[in-house]
Parts: structure tokens; sequence; C-alpha cells
């Protein structure tokens, strides 16, 4: 495994958290400011995925929370330390069982990720959905918003929620998880176990997957995107299909909480602008229902940079938190 990051003269505050991001394909680490603006000379990142073993994850983790620990500047001070981890998570005793990574379950990450700070700096770990929904409530697309749901849809599909402004994240730290929301209507298998569930049907590799059923040739999501803008028919029902299911999730999620704005980021995100003209079509049928579709489903307002706030938003707006 290897790490780099580029040089960068931008200027700190002295007051820096310790973001850490935790996905299905890759763990970075950067600090970060209190105005939300990851330092670039301190990011670095290293592969995850299903094929690692725990100790080849775990040397990951060790690697770039190292790296970035010691970009941190003389004259600044970490404050904190944040850890965003794809879910399931038990937020009360920092462990991690990431659906992608099946070697750990009931990992303790937080504690292991603590081991390398100085005694007195706090770590605090949530799921990687509820850290993008506080980024986006920070400095994104969901700033002056009050009932929000943040989501990512890449490698898999995850969200969090803002509630009267402030997070929900239920007993065990997993509210929020609209992947695993069933879709009425789809009858494609979850690796969670369900049937329909949205991260089966929308993610980015589910949907090249089921594009390729039909007959694709393509094997990314950037083929499929280039599909869809050369109007090939199967890359755009792939899309139309997958817009749809993420339209009957949130339009689901807003009948159950009531959400003001849904901020979508993540790579799949990307593969149309109209991905989010379909999503907003499913919602609108709820014609019945004006609290359901006055929901707003925008794109994230966060660079890629977005999951790296969202952690250390964990430590500059731990007021937010519940």
């Amino acid at each position: 495994m290897s790490t780099t990051a580029p040089q960068s003269t931008t200027p700190t505050t002295n007051a820096l958290a310790l973001a850490v991001d935790l996905g299905g394909t890759k763990v970075e680490a950067a600090l970060v400011t209190d105005a939300g603006v990851v330092l670039p000379a301190t990011r670095f990142r290293s592969p995850t995925g299903p094929q690692r073993t725990s100790d080849e994850l775990q040397a990951a983790v060790d690697e770039v929370v190292t790296a970035a620990l010691a970009a941190l500047p003389a004259d600044a001070t970490l404050v904190g330390v944040g850890v965003g981890s794809a879910g399931p998570v038990d937020e009360e005793h920092g462990l991690v069982s990431p659906l992608n990574m099946p070697v750990w379950r009931g990992y303790p990450l937080r504690d292991r990720v603590a081991r390398h700070v100085p005694a007195g700096v706090p770590v605090t770990l949530r799921m990687d959905g509820l850290a993008i929904t506080l980024a986006e409530h920070w400095v994104g697309a969901a700033q002056g918003f009050d009932h929000v749901m943040g989501m990512i849809v890449s490698t898999g599909v995850g969200g969090g929620l803002i509630l009267h402004g402030r997070t929900v994240s239920g007993p065990t730290g997993n509210a929020g998880h609209i992947g695993h929301v069933e879709c009425g209507g789809f009858d494609d298998h979850c690796a969670c176990g369900g049937t329909g569930c949205l991260e089966a049907i929308a993610s980015g590799p589910k949907t090249v997957a089921w594009a390729r059923r039909q007959g694709f040739a393509g094997t990314t999501g950037e083929e499929l995107s280039a599909g869809y803008a050369a109007g090939d028919e199967i890359a755009v029902a792939a899309v139309q299909r997958s817009g749809r299911a993420l339209g009957q999730a949130i339009a689901a999620a807003t009948s159950l909480v009531d959400l003001e704005v849904v901020a979508i980021g993540g790579g799949f995100s990307h593969v149309t602008p109209d991905l989010f003209e379909y999503a907003r079509q499913a919602v609108a049928e709820r014609v019945e229902f004006g609290f359901v579709t006055k929901v707003q489903i925008v794109p994230t307002g966060l660079s890629q940079d977005g999951p790296l706030i969202g952690a250390a938003a964990l430590v500059h707006r731990a007021d937010v938190l519940r």
C-alpha cells in the first residue's frame, strides 16, 4: 500500500480536526480547519475492499492516520478526531461492521484510531451517512435547513438525518441508513438479506450490473454515463430505474420524518443530472401529500472532500450532535 499527498501552501488555522473516512474502496485521513477546509498536504488514502484481511485493513487505517498526524503544523492544535465509517456501526462502543468488509464485524475502530492520538484528544465515530449530512448542513447544500437527509450514492448507498437542527442516530447509530429501505416493485437481492433495497438497485455497481444483464457492454459507471449521454437505450433505462428507486425511497423517508431537503453526493450521483429528475418525478406522484412533494432533492454542495469534511464536522460541529 502507498500514500501520497500533493504539496500545498494553503494557510491553516490553529484548531484542526483529524478526519478519517472509511469506505468500501478506500480509507482517507486529513486535517480539516474549523471552516471546513481540508488541508491538501495532510490528505492521505489507502485501499480497502472485501478482499483485504483484517490486518491489511487495519494497516491501511494506521498508515493514513499516522501520515496525516505527522503533517500537523507546529503552530496548530489537534482538537479532536472524527471517524466516519461505512455501516452498520455501534456508536456507543465505537464498533464497525461494514457490509463490504466481511472480516470486520464488531471491529473496535474508534479505539484503534485513538491509540494514535495524544491522551485527552476526543475520538468520535459515527456512520458515514450521518457525517456527510452534518457536512451538508454545515457548509453544503443543506445550509439553513433543519430537517435534512444527506445521501451518498456510490459503491453503496448511505444516508443520515438531521431533524429539528440536531443529528438523529438512534440507539445504535444507524438511523438514516436509507440504502436498506426496500423499494416497491423491485426484486433485487441485497447483501444485507433484504429484497429490493435501494442500495441493491441504485448504487453505481448495481446499476451497471443491471445494465449488463440487459446487454450493455460497459463495465463502469463512467461508461454507463457516456452511454446515457449518447442515448444508449439500455443505459437510459438503467439510469431511469435507479432514479425512480431513489425517488421512491426519498418519498418514503419524507413521509416518515417530514424532510425539507435531501442532498445527494457520491460518485454515481454524477452519472447524469437527469438522475435527480427521475427521483423528483417519483416523489411528485404523491399528489395528495404536499408535505412529501415539497421535499427538495438537490446535488451535494460539497467538493470531493465531502466525506472528510463530514468526519471533521463530528469535531467542529459537535454542538449539533445529539
